[in-house]
C-alpha cells in the first residue's frame, strides 16, 4: 500500500519540485502540497497522512509549530523536518516538539525516499551532521548529570567559560554577585577544581557543557 504524504513548504519551485518526484513514485501517495502549515491540524485530521514533509521557517506559522498541530490531532503521523536549518535550537525544538526526523534540503531525492520509509518503519532518519549534533548532545547531557551541576549552574559555568566576570554573570542572569559567588563555590566542588581558570580547563577538556 502506497505511503500516504502531505507537503508543507513555502518555497513554490521547491514545492512543485518535491509534488512532481513524489507523484512519479507508485510507492507514495501524495494527498498534497502547501505553502504555510497555518491549518496544519486541519489539513492532517482530514487526510490521514502517514508522513508529513515539514519546512521550518514559512509564513504565518513555523515548521515547530506546524508539528505540534499535526501531533495534537494525529500523534501516528511520523513529522519529517526538512529544512536548511543546521543550528541546534531550531533542531532540538523541532524534537522536542515531536518531530521523527531532521533532513537537510541539500539531501538527495534517493535518501528522502529512503528516510521517508525509514521513518514509517519507525526509524527516526536525520542528515549525517544532524545526527552528530543530537549524538554530541547526549554526551554532554551524560556529562553534566555525571557531575549533578543544576540547570542555573550550567548557566552560570557557560558564561564562566566564556570570559565573563563574576559581576557581569550576575548582571546578565539577573542575580546578585553573593548569589554568583555561591554558585561558582558549588561548582568548583562538584567539578573538583579549585579556581575558576581550572572549572574552564575541565569543561573544555572533557566538553561538559
Amino acid at each position: 500500500m502506497p505511503i500516504s504524504l502531505i507537503i508543507f513548504e513555502d518555497n513554490d519551485h521547491l514545492r512543485e519540485s518535491l509534488i512532481c518526484l513524489f507523484e512519479r513514485d507508485v510507492r507514495y501517495n501524495l494527498l498534497g502540497g502547501y505553502g504555510n502549515c497555518n491549518t496544519a491540524s486541519d489539513i492532517v485530521r482530514i487526510h490521514k497522512p502517514d508522513v508529513v514533509l515539514m519546512d521550518i521557517d514559512m509564513p504565518g506559522a513555523s515548521g515547530v509549530e506546524g508539528v505540534k498541530q499535526v501531533k495534537e490531532v494525529r500523534p501516528q503521523t511520523a513529522v519529517v523536518m526538512y529544512t536548511v536549518f543546521e543550528n541546534d535550537d531550531k533542531l532540538f525544538d523541532c524534537l522536542c516538539a515531536g518531530a521523527n526526523g531532521y533532513l537537510l534540503k541539500k539531501t538527495s531525492p534517493a535518501r528522502l525516499f529512503d528516510a521517508i520509509e525509514e521513518v514509517v518503519e519507525g526509524g527516526a532518519p536525520m542528515s549525517p551532521s544532524i545526527a552528530r549534533k543530537v549524538l554530541d548532545s547526549f554526551s554532554q547531557t551524560r556529562q553534566t548529570r555525571q557531575y549533578h551541576l543544576s540547570q542555573r549552574e550550567i548557566d552560570v559555568l557557560q558564561l564562566l567559560v566564556k570570559g565573563h566576570s563574576t559581576k557581569i554573570i550576575a548582571s546578565m542572569l539577573f542575580l546578585s554577585f553573593e548569589t554568583v559567588r555561591t554558585h561558582l563555590k558549588n561548582i568548583y566542588n562538584k567539578l573538583h577544581v579549585n579556581c575558576g581558570k581550572e572549572a574552564i580547563a575541565k569543561v573544555l577538556t572533557e566538553r561538559i557543557i
